[in-house]
């Protein structure tokens, strides 16, 4: 694949502080960041953000249980989500936090433009309220009585005075955009928000008053409002590459060369990953957004399923049965975390994570698979050839580069142990082992092919498990067995 010139911007969606980051959001941040490293490898400048929402009736309601002032809050959450840099080895490039005084500065810029287009209005409103969605739904989107996505949680009547964006009048051109096919990955996501904006898009509630709560940020003009918690979070996309109308219109000038707006979101490719249920918020809401500012929209939207656990239900933080990827990788490591999220997990399907299907996957594949294979090819090159075989500058990724532009990650690991398969099979038919005993000289090919195999499949490991790629690398130029085994088995 010839590297492409125009530069690369991809961001994950930014979740809630109101409790510890779990598995769910570990898939998102390690498929980002997979995707990423990847279009580096592809010769692209690369901005990958991702960060924290910290505004918002969840927020407020989880600090006050724990008694605690709601900044605190907010800070103690946001670090544990910025540790994930480090548990997950993510190559991110700026974290935003919703309340950083850059980001509520762009967000009521923001809100001046889509008032100044006549996109805001103040209407009173009645209806359902989810404070796990943070927004109103209708009895349509209730299963017994309860939010789809929030079954433990009872959702208000709340009667208020808000405003209101005006979403209706940009259908067509939101039509427009959703006729693009890349504009959403997978395909069937992109025909539910289709049939979303024909048939069942509305005008939505765009702020707060603040008898009801008051954490949030202030509306320009209205001291007795605050912005509604998405309207806010949307523009984080924007703010985290230092979006600001003053920005804008400096863009270009000598003192603003390096304006990372321009470069990222005006003039790159630009890519959201985010879950299946963000769908009508953020290629629908969040595009006709961009369309009232006149602002450049979302290029593509990749949205992934699920994790699900026992008995095939969502995790999630109101349910309670989540798993902490920090706890997997304590005891596994960061590799075998990744390998998991991006190869037994489907890219855009709900899929089932349990510790036992982990560790199975972990002793098969890892322990079992590339581990032992490493071990067994190193051990044969460190007693049999006086120094690591000459390797080519370059490999031919073609076929495997093929699935990142399709943003299917699991085929791009599933191809990487199809290889590392087909070398097993190839140490078990010529079996160089016994070769080299009665014939160094083929003997020594035969594990010098190995060997160079090996160091493909390491390279082929780089945005995939990074960790593993660099030490395999290593290895294998310094001509070394491993002094443990790069994945110990787990009885």
């Amino acid at each position: 694949m010839s590297p492409k010139k125009k530069s690369f911007y991809i961001t994950t969606t930014i979740p809630y502080v109101n409790a510890d980051p779990h598995i769910g959001f570990a898939l998102e941040l390690v498929q980002s960041d997979a995707i990423a490293r990847y279009q580096r490898l592809a010769g692209r400048d690369v901005f990958f953000s991702t960060g924290t929402d910290e505004h918002g009736q969840k927020i407020w309601e989880a600090s006050q249980k724990e008694g605690r002032d709601v900044q605190d809050y907010v800070d103690k959450y946001a670090q544990n989500y910025l540790d994930l840099k480090k548990t997950l080895n993510l190559s991110n490039d700026n974290f935003i936090r919703t309340t950083n005084p850059e980001h509520i500065k762009a967000a009521r810029e923001f809100w001046l433009l889509c008032d100044k287009k006549g996109d805001i209005y103040k209407k009173k409103y009645k209806g359902l309220y989810c404070v796990g969605c943070e927004k109103f739904i209708t009895e349509k989107d209730l299963v017994n009585g309860r939010c789809e996505f929030h079954s433990t949680l009872t959702p208000e009547i709340v009667e208020e005075e808000n405003y209101f964006f005006r979403l209706g009048k940009d259908r067509e051109k939101l039509l427009e955009y959703l006729s693009v096919q890349k504009a959403i990955i997978p395909e069937w996501r992109r025909k539910e928000a289709i049939d979303f904006v024909q048939n069942d898009m509305e005008d939505f509630s765009i702020s707060r008053n603040k008898t009801r709560f008051s954490w949030g940020v202030p509306i320009p003009g209205d001291d007795e409002q605050v912005m509604y918690v998405w309207f806010d979070a949307f523009v984080n996309y924007i703010s985290t590459l230092g979006w600001s109308v003053s920005a804008k219109a400096s863009a270009g000038k000598p003192e603003n060369k390096e304006n990372l707006f321009e470069k990222f979101w005006t003039r790159g490719e630009k890519v959201q990953t985010a879950g299946k249920d963000m769908v009508k918020f953020q290629s629908v809401m969040w595009q006709g957004m961009l369309y009232s500012a006149g602002l450049p929209t979302t290029d593509t939207i990749v949205y992934h399923g699920f994790i699900t656990g026992e008995g095939g239900i969502r995790m999630s933080k109101s349910i309670g049965n989540v798993i902490n990827p920090v706890e997997v990788v304590k005891e596994y490591g960061t590799d075998a975390l990744r390998y998991f999220l991006l190869r037994e997990i489907s890219p855009f399907e709900d899929s089932l994570f349990t510790m036992e299907r982990f560790k199975e996957a972990y002793n098969a594949n890892l322990a079992n698979g590339l581990g032992n294979l490493a071990s067994r090819i190193l051990t044969l090159s460190e007693k049999y050839l006086e120094k690591c075989p000459e390797i080519p500058e370059k490999s031919d990724f073609t076929e495997y580069f093929s699935f990142f532009e399709k943003f299917d990650l699991k085929l791009a690991v599933d191809y990487i142990w199809n290889e590392i398969g087909n070398l097993d099979k190839f140490i078990q038919e010529m079996e160089p082992f016994k070769v080299v005993k009665v014939d160094e000289r083929e003997g020594k090919e035969l594990i010098s092919n190995m060997v160079l195999r090996l160091y493909t499949i390491a390279r082929m490991l780089n945005p995939i498990m990074p960790e593993t790629n660099a030490l395999l690398k290593k290895l294998i130029k310094e001509n070394k067995k491993p002094e443990q085994p790069l994945f110990p088995r787990k009885e």
